[in-house]
């Protein structure tokens, strides 16, 4: 009877408001991603992005990541270290939290693409270059 009128889904947003901790916080996290589910706290890594998974939803996305607030809308894909990149793609089906990585001493530590940043690898040349840029004469 609750589900023919909708009071499970009721239940639901009441739930996931608690859950994100209030209506702002819930607004603030729908404006972030665009979506809001409900599921279990798996794990966090380094970075403090959170790792959530719910077995009821669709192979695919049953398991996501809400990335740090610090970044706000300014995330991506690069911003997940490798060992949850294969267990938000189903590539493990324990959380590195149950099975942590081998790391070895030849590792270096994960670092996002800072593409398009101030922090950008920029190589330097030694060559002259062949195309001079004109710069207008100042008047005076």
């Amino acid at each position: 009877m609750a589900t023919y009128f909708g009071l499970d889904k009721i239940a639901k947003a009441f739930r996931m408001i608690k859950n994100y901790g209030g209506i702002r916080a819930t607004l603030y996290q729908l404006y972030r991603t665009n979506d809001l589910k409900d599921g279990i706290l798996v794990g966090e890594d380094a970075l403090g992005n959170k790792y959530y998974e719910n077995k009821q939803l669709t192979l695919g996305r049953n398991r996501w990541v809400i990335y740090h607030p610090r970044v706000g809308t300014d995330y991506e894909g690069s911003m997940v270290p490798a060992e949850w990149f294969g267990w938000l793609h189903h590539m493990a089906d324990k959380p590195p939290t149950e099975v942590p990585p081998t790391s070895y001493a030849w590792q270096s530590g994960h670092e996002e693409n800072k593409t398009g940043t101030e922090d950008a690898y920029m190589p330097y040349s030694t060559t002259k270059p062949k195309i001079q840029a004109w710069i207008p004469p100042k008047s005076h």
